[in-house]
C-alpha cells in the first residue's frame, strides 16, 4: 500500500495482497470480506481480488464504499484445512491503520490461524468513532 501507479494490474488498488509460504511467492486463493459499521448498522460486503502482473500478489480495489468503520478480514487458503487471515483496520476517512495477522504456537512453530468472529466484533466496537457514537445511543 499503496499500489504502483506504474503497474496497470495493480493501478487504483486499494491495497495489494501479497501471498507466500515461506517466503515464495505462490498463486494459493487469496478471498475475504469487508466487516464494518455505517451509520450504526453493521455490513458485511463479499470481497474480489484480482491477479496482478506480479506472482502471488492480488490487487484489492475498495468494494466497500466511503462511509463507516470497517475491519477487512482477507484469507489464504493453501489446502483444504489449512488458513491463513490478515485483518486490516480501515478508519473511516479511508486509511489503514492496523494489520494483524492472528497466530498461534505449533510446537516450535508460529503458524497463522482464523480469526475469530469475536476479533472482528471487538476490532469495530473499540474504535473511538464507533464508542462514542454508542454512548450517544445510550
Amino acid at each position: 500500500m499503496p499500489a504502483n501507479p506504474y503497474d496497470q494490474t495493480s493501478r487504483g488498488a486499494f491495497l495489494l495482497v501479497h501471498a507466500f509460504h515461506h517466503g515464495t511467492p505462490v498463486a494459493f486463493p487469496v478471498s475475504g470480506t469487508a466487516e464494518g459499521i455505517v451509520n450504526g448498522q453493521r455490513k458485511s460486503v463479499k470481497l474480489e481480488f484480482e491477479r496482478t502482473s506480479r506472482p502471488g500478489v492480488y490487487a484489492l480495489r475498495n468494494q466497500w464504499g466511503t462511509e463507516g468503520e470497517w475491519t477487512l478480514v482477507i484469507s489464504l487458503s493453501p489446502g483444504e484445512n489449512a488458513v491463513a487471515q490478515a485483518m486490516v483496520q480501515v478508519n473511516a476517512a479511508g486509511e489503514v491503520f492496523s494489520v494483524r495477522v492472528p497466530t498461534r504456537q505449533q510446537g516450535d512453530w508460529t503458524i497463522p490461524r482464523p480469526v475469530t468472529t469475536a476479533e472482528i466484533d471487538a476490532s469495530l466496537r473499540n474504535r473511538p468513532v464507533v464508542a462514542a457514537s454508542a454512548a450517544k445511543q445510550r
